[in-house]
């Protein structure tokens, strides 16, 4: 009698074979939401990462001027700081994380969620520092983040984020 292992591998049960290649990598983008957490944001992305992007939309805080005329082109910015076009980042991404700081605004999350609910593209907010954080400037933070992200973590250190990426596969 054959074992299992070598049934597996005869020439019958080989059209049961998947061929196809691995799943690929998906492509997240990870944004910090305000200057506390772009400490966080460029010391994550000295790691290796496979498939992350990461930016920065803390100097675009604040809603634009309802007489101004809006664009996406400058809502975020690379580590390098050069703009990029949110709705591009949005449109090849997988997965966008948000990471903001307790008790700090995280109105960016609004335009940022708005674009990824658009491109159907699933969104993480990560809080830092709420073990920390009074209730009320904590509570701030989560309200302005809950209607935007898919998932909702308060964060309890910077290890915490990139076990998450992992997790996410970044």
């Amino acid at each position: 009698m054959l074992s299992e292992s070598a049934r597996a591998t005869a020439a019958a049960e080989s059209r049961f074979r998947i061929t196809a290649p691995n799943s690929l990598p998906r492509s997240v983008k990870v944004v910090a939401l305000d200057v506390p957490s772009e400490k966080t944001v460029k010391h994550l992305a000295a790691h290796g990462w496979r498939s992350a992007s990461f930016f920065t939309a803390s100097a675009f805080a604040s809603a634009p001027h309802t007489t101004a005329e809006f664009s996406m082109q400058g809502w975020l910015s690379d580590l390098t700081g050069r703009t990029k076009n949110l709705i591009d980042e949005v449109a090849s991404a997988d997965l966008m994380v948000m990471i903001a700081s307790a008790g700090e605004n995280a109105q960016a999350a609004a335009i940022i969620g708005e674009a990824c609910q658009l491109h159907h593209v699933m969104t993480t907010a990560l809080v830092l520092g709420a073990e920390n954080a009074a209730e009320e400037p904590m509570a701030q933070t989560l309200a302005q983040l809950r209607p935007y992200a898919n998932m909702l973590v308060t964060a309890a250190s910077e290890d915490y984020i990139a076990d998450m990426l992992t997790a996410l596969r970044a």
